[in-house]
């Protein structure tokens, strides 16, 4: 497994886009193009591997049911 999420450029500012946004909606602030940088910076480092080992153990559920869908067929 890769130690870091690798993003486009494209990518990282749609991203960092949309935590100003959240900061001007949510609460009433005014961030720049910095900031965002280092909040995106610290959810890929700190809250992606996260989200990413969640995403594994719901992939490895999915493929096991489908997996005991496949014997069930064979048992027939």
């Amino acid at each position: 497994m890769k130690a870091k999420f690798e993003l486009t450029k494209e990518q990282k500012n749609e991203m960092a886009k949309r935590i100003k946004g959240y900061f001007e909606r949510e609460r009433d602030e005014q961030i720049g193009d910095l900031a965002a940088q280092l909040i995106l910076e610290f959810f890929i480092e700190e809250l992606g591997p996260m989200f990413y080992n969640i995403a594994v153990e719901d992939c490895h559920t999915y493929m096991a049911e489908k997996l005991e869908d496949m014997f069930e067929i064979q048992k027939r």
